[in-house]
């Protein structure tokens, strides 16, 4: 039986090994962003439908989502013991730029949380 190492096609089940959790970070991150404007969303153009307390609810919890979605994108990389294929080629974003970059996203969405809370909505 031939050894897995010499399978030629073992590289490139690393490189999408790699490519798949990308595309997983990227869509935690969208995930986020779309959360994070369905909240502040609800607080400015559901004013005068819903009352004020559901507002605050809904806008918070889809808020709170995105902060949640922000941490899950970069646990699985920071997390101990994680390891990315070691015959990759594929350049990999450092795990330090998805900290600050998802850290920054998460400040926005506790400046967002705190705008829905002690915002105002419309002029006047």
């Amino acid at each position: 039986m031939p050894d897995a190492s010499d399978d030629p096609r073992v590289p490139y089940a690393a490189d999408r090994t790699v490519l798949a959790a990308e595309r997983t970070y990227a869509a935690w991150v969208r995930t986020g962003l779309v959360s994070l404007a369905a909240g502040v969303g609800a607080k400015t153009s559901l004013g005068s439908t819903l009352p004020e307390w559901a507002i605050l609810f809904f806008a918070s919890l889809l808020v709170l989502f995105s902060g949640f979605c922000f941490a899950v994108a970069v646990w699985r990389d920071l997390r101990p013991g994680h390891d990315s294929p070691a015959r990759s080629d594929v350049w990999r974003i450092p795990p330090g730029v998805l900290a600050v970059v998802n850290g920054g996203l998460l400040l926005v969405a506790l400046g967002a949380l705190l705008g829905v809370w002690f915002g105002r909505t419309g002029g006047g």
